[in-house]
């Protein structure tokens, strides 16, 4: 098993303790499949968190499967 899920929804990357649906934005979709990550700490100040459409400092992946 991962120590990491990720929400296809919001790929959001967040323990993988909470399996049933994501702390972020409540999908259901979590996955192990995904690749490379992201920390964004001031999303209305970040050219990444606007081009990945960010909204809320957090762990974010990069790549989801």
């Amino acid at each position: 098993m991962a120590d990491r899920l990720v929400c296809r929804d919001c790929h959001r990357v967040q323990s993988a303790e909470i399996e049933s649906q994501c702390e972020a934005c409540g999908g259901t979709a979590l996955t192990e499949d995904w690749a490379g990550y992201v920390v964004i700490a001031h999303p209305e100040r970040s050219d990444i968190a606007k081009e990945m459409e960010v909204t809320e400092p957090g762990k974010y992946a990069l790549k989801v499967r």
